[in-house]
């Protein structure tokens, strides 16, 4: 891996007093402009990660460096260099959105003018100029999450740290969150992200690495870690005029297996599924085909598979509950950002 990376991992390890292992020596590393997911079951080890990152947390061993800084020989140069927009969104409700941002400039160093011109800026560009001079808490759900993670965005930082950052929104809110983050990577900001959304992994993200029990266990593009999981399934249901049940099947199984590489065919019913790879490309093959042996097609989808199939395929099924212990630092650090212990 690269030092000129824009965040670069090298065998992570972070064990919490008590003998949690929370990251067991993980690699990976993010391109300067990349946005990259970061995905995992409960109390896999993300958010463990992802606070050592921010420098939020001490890791045990292992070399983390973040816009080219190391996270314990400058951790002061490292959140210069990033902005953090949590899963709770931590606002003055009593400030209006203007005077909040500002304020959160004036913290990163700006002078008063730069931080009202680079508010100014944010807030035309998250859509929130009109409503910059009411208090927050005035503000739905979408509205302060927007105003979150420009917030993290005040002092122009090359790399952006979102934990779930759309959780709890509604789909309006949601689609709105994913163009302003895919906006600001398009402006070349590198765009670290946590979700267990799959949908937005797979809409957003140019890489992502999936981590399980303090090992990434699968790491690459959503489209190659899809297409590893297997192949698309064509489902045709038959006409009322063509040849049904096992009869169909067999000759569909042999036609289509000669002719356009199928995988598999089985014919649930008055159905038949066929498993190929790309199948959008071979549906018109696979409908001729059919029509010039006599086997009636009354309809037919097509189903890819999806990253909730990859990320299933290396978590399992069945759903973990965290570590008993928690992060300990981080419990330490809720009061101090105005949240309560959990």
């Amino acid at each position: 891996m690269s030092d000129s990376a824009a965040i670069l991992v090298e065998d992570l390890v972070k064990i919490y007093p008590g003998g949690t292992r929370a990251v067991a020596g993980i690699h990976f590393s993010v391109a300067p402009g990349q946005f990259f997911g970061f995905l995992g079951p409960n109390g896999a080890g993300k958010s463990t990660t992802m606070k050592v990152l921010s420098t939020l947390l001490k890791k045990t061993s292992g070399r983390v460096m973040v816009a080219g800084h190391d996270v314990d020989r400058d951790p002061t140069a490292v959140r210069r260099s990033v902005g953090f927009a949590m899963q709770e969104v931590g606002l003055d409700d009593l400030a209006t959105g203007r005077d909040f941002l500002v304020l959160q400039g004036l913290l990163y160093g700006l002078s008063r003018q730069e931080a009202r011109r680079r508010a100014h800026e944010l807030l035309e560009l998250v859509g929130l100029t009109s409503v910059a001079g009411k208090r927050v808490g005035t503000y739905s759900g979408g509205m302060r999450r927007r105003i979150d993670l420009v917030a993290a965005l005040m002092h122009s930082p090359p790399i952006l740290f979102l934990d779930e950052p759309t959780a709890g929104l509604d789909p309006q809110s949601r689609l709105a969150i994913w163009e302003h983050l895919e906006q600001l990577n398009r402006q070349g900001i590198t765009i670290f992200l946590t979700t267990q959304l799959m949908e937005e992994a797979d809409r957003l993200c140019q890489s992502i690495a999936i981590i399980d029990l303090g090992h990434i266990v699968a790491q690459g593009s959503p489209r190659a870690l899809k297409e590893e999981v297997g192949s698309d399934v064509v489902t045709l249901n038959l006409g009322p005029d063509g040849e049904k049940g096992a009869v169909a099947a067999t000759r569909a199984e042999a036609i289509l297996k000669e002719r356009v590489g199928a995988s598999a065919v089985e014919a649930p019913g008055d159905a038949i599924t066929v498993r190929v790879r790309d199948g959008g490309a071979v549906v018109p093959e696979i409908l001729h085909l059919l029509k010039e042996n006599g086997i009636s097609v009354a309809s037919l989808s097509v189903a890819a598979p999806t990253l909730d199939d990859v990320f299933l395929k290396h978590t399992g099924r069945k759903i973990r509950l965290e570590a008993a212990q928690g992060d300990e630092v981080g419990q330490t650090l809720r009061p101090f950002l105005g949240l309560k212990k959990r």
